[in-house]
């Protein structure tokens, strides 16, 4: 069965228009971004390392700060098989990913509050 223009038309127009609100609906305006971005950079100021070398058996009782982790660290994660699943390895990802660009800085009032950068050298 052929369909005709008009079919056609009223077809493509209505897919425009939900395509169109679709992408209306994804998009962030600078306030929600900044937003999202303070939320992270707090979360990752809370977040310790809850596993392994700096976790909370060789830095009791908590664990290291994943801010304060070694960039090498997380290099192995992101070179190997990857970062956690999870909000973990997301919060991972993106330190790494500050670290890498230079961005370490951020961490700085984290540190200055917890009285300094965590000392790396003092695990069991």
């Amino acid at each position: 069965m052929a369909q005709s223009a008009g079919m056609r038309q009223s077809f493509r127009a209505r897919l425009t228009a939900g395509t169109q609100a679709a992408d209306h609906d994804r998009i962030m305006t600078g306030e929600d971004l900044m937003a999202k971005m303070r939320a992270d950079l707090e979360e990752i100021g809370r977040t310790r390392m809850p596993f392994g070398r700096f976790g909370p058996a060789h830095y009791p009782p908590n664990g290291v700060p994943i801010y304060d982790l070694p960039a090498e660290y997380l290099a192995w994660f992101a070179s190997k098989g990857g970062f956690p699943k999870g909000r973990l390895g997301k919060l991972m990802e993106m330190v790494y990913q500050m670290k890498v660009d230079g961005s370490d800085i951020v961490f700085d009032p984290f540190r200055k509050r917890a009285g300094g950068r965590t000392n790396l050298r003092g695990g069991i």
